[in-house]
């Protein structure tokens, strides 16, 4: 931030009204008194003011909309976080995946570069780009090639190429490239949340003792959300030592199946729980590992993840416990 240190820091985050938003707003807020977050949201009903924050609404798919807003508030940063996370949703409403993820990425870039060129954009990509690149059973490097297996994968990869496109003419962006990642807040449309709640109904009695799962011996590469905003805060504060238009894989260069993962959240529970598996829940693309390798993330960003995953478990656990006992669903 050398560049922009002498000036108030002024962040735009889209989509924060979502899982990792919710999160990524409140570690840029807490950062210091000198940031201003604007924190862009979908909903209609925008949250009065809190600690470094405001609300705004932003719909990434109304293009007037967001050439106006960023136009108008000239953020010296941004973070483009708005879109159709869920692969499963992604299927399902295929036409709106492409206006989210791929036409609102293209509105927010061309709005930064029309009106706002000194603005850095931090485009939050995903490892899903990689797609059938995993069958090589190695952790990936950003060298791989980009080879989605999934609605929600290729309009990603096109939004991410997208952005590597018009940062070698003047746009100032780099992309990063999450593994999965979960944490307190996350949908049911994930693993590990729907393994969660389906434990905390168990325990409350709403549910006989039986969770219902998908695919199991798939391996995955897990990050707890508390270690993604990390390095996405990292990316913010050394941006300008960065190369313009790099991606960097967020991972931990290790995988877990989804069968150790239900494995460690039974035996966070008191109860004796069986297991059935349910073909709803069976993806149709299915990648028997995703690995990564983050040695670029390490080496520029000075990242590497610290939450063990058993720990990150347990606050999925514990969210959904309260939010059970609360009878509330989010």
């Amino acid at each position: 931030m050398s560049s922009a240190s002498s000036a108030r820091i002024r962040i735009l985050v889209t989509g924060a009204d979502g899982f990792v938003g919710r999160h990524l707003t409140a570690a840029l807020a807490a950062l210091s008194d000198h940031h201003e977050v604007i924190a862009g949201i979908y909903r209609s009903k925008v949250p009065e003011p809190t600690r470094n924050t405001r609300y705004i609404q932003f719909d990434v798919t109304d293009p007037d909309q967001v050439h106006s807003i960023i136009g108008a508030e000239q953020p010296t940063h941004l973070f483009h976080l708005a879109g159709i996370a869920a692969p499963s949703e992604a299927e399902r409403h295929i036409r709106k995946t492409w206006a989210v993820n791929f036409e609102g990425t293209l509105n927010v870039a061309l709005a930064v570069a029309e009106t706002a060129k000194q603005c850095r954009v931090i485009f939050c990509s995903s490892a899903e780009v990689y797609g059938d690149s995993f069958r090589s059973g190695q952790p990936l490097s950003e060298e791989a090639a980009l080879n989605p297996a999934n609605v929600y994968g290729v309009s990603k990869a096109a939004a991410d190429l997208m952005i590597g496109q018009m940062a070698k003419q003047e746009l100032r962006a780099i992309r990063l490239r999450p593994f999965n990642h979960t944490g307190p807040g996350q949908s049911e449309l994930f693993v590990v949340p729907a393994f969660a709640s389906q434990v905390a109904a168990i325990e409350r009695g709403e549910q006989e003792p039986l969770i219902r799962v998908g695919t199991l011996t798939d391996r995955r590469d897990f990050l707890d959300v508390r270690d993604v905003v990390n390095a996405y805060v990292q990316a913010i504060l050394r941006f300008d030592s960065l190369p313009n238009g790099c991606a960097l894989n967020i991972a931990t260069g290790s995988a877990i199946s989804i069968a150790e993962i239900l494995k460690i959240m039974l035996s966070l529970s008191s109860k004796k729980i069986e297991i059935a598996q349910d073909p709803a829940r069976i993806r149709k693309s299915s990648t028997p590992i995703v690995s990564g390798n983050a040695d670029a993330a390490r080496r520029l960003l000075g990242w590497a993840p610290r939450i063990e995953i058993a720990i990150t478990l347990e606050s999925v656990l514990g969210y959904y416990r309260q939010v059970r006992s609360a009878n509330f669903c989010p």
